[in-house]
């Protein structure tokens, strides 16, 4: 199965270089010629998706407290710029919806990443995948991965169409058994687990292989050279957009 999409993708966001799953963050992938970006998307207390990583507020944001206790009223007082640099400051915490609005805008192809509270994997699952079918309507779509095997079955159930991830720190033996059983359409895994048969053995099934997370230009070219198909990393202003 050949991919379709940029092979760099810049990591939640804009990488190491705006703060995390942010508006900023897409606005500096694009700068730096990247049409190809990942993020994390999770419930706030109210059932709305947003983007953030962790379950809880302090590491990214001025907040405290979970994600999943937070209001949406809540969540939109939050500054999710101040901790990365003063230049970032008031930054918010933004909706999947102004994510993806702002996707479509600059003609930035998405990875969205399911990233679920505990307890809530077939609610997020099922509402992100709603989410993107409404947003991206008419567009290309994004494509929805997740770890949770629970979350990823969640979105196929209500949006079979919108093509899947199956995620992966070190992907076991039996995992074409998972991605044949949630009908997805590619796998990602580690950088430190990537393995030469891996890579043979999905790209005999015609299944695109996506690593995370490279910033090293030499291992990324060596990588996209043997037939890796996509690369997410931290660093796009180290690895050009014209070198995937």
């Amino acid at each position: 199965m050949d991919w379709p999409h940029p092979r760099l993708i810049a990591h939640r966001c804009g990488g190491a270089l705006a703060p995390e799953n942010t508006l900023a963050g897409l606005r500096k992938a694009f700068e730096l010629g990247y049409r190809a970006v990942e993020f994390d998307v999770m419930l706030s207390g109210d059932g709305t998706p947003v983007l953030i990583h962790d379950e809880t507020l302090e590491r990214t944001t001025d907040g405290r407290g979970r994600v999943a206790d937070a209001s949406d009223a809540e969540l939109a007082r939050l500054d999710a710029g101040s901790r990365f640099g003063a230049q970032f400051a008031g930054e918010p915490l933004p909706s999947f919806g102004d994510a993806a609005e702002l996707c479509i805008a600059l003609g930035l192809w998405a990875n969205v990443e399911i990233k679920p509270s505990a307890g809530r994997e077939a609610e997020t699952g099922r509402k992100v995948a709603l989410a993107a079918r409404a947003l991206w309507a008419g567009q290309p779509p994004p494509l929805l991965s997740s770890f949770s095997a629970e979350a990823l079955a969640a979105a196929r159930a209500a949006a079979p169409e919108l093509p899947r991830g199956l995620l992966f720190v070190a992907p076991p033996d039996d995992w074409p058994e998972t991605f044949r059983r949630l009908a997805c359409f590619s796998l990602h895994c580690s950088r430190r687990h990537f393995t030469p048969p891996l890579l043979a053995e999905a790209r005999a099934a015609r299944i695109p292989l996506l690593l995370y997370t490279i910033d090293d230009p030499d291992d990324a070219g060596e990588l996209l050279h043997l037939g890796v198909a996509a690369l997410f990393t931290d660093r796009p202003d180290l690895l050009p957009a014209r070198a995937g």
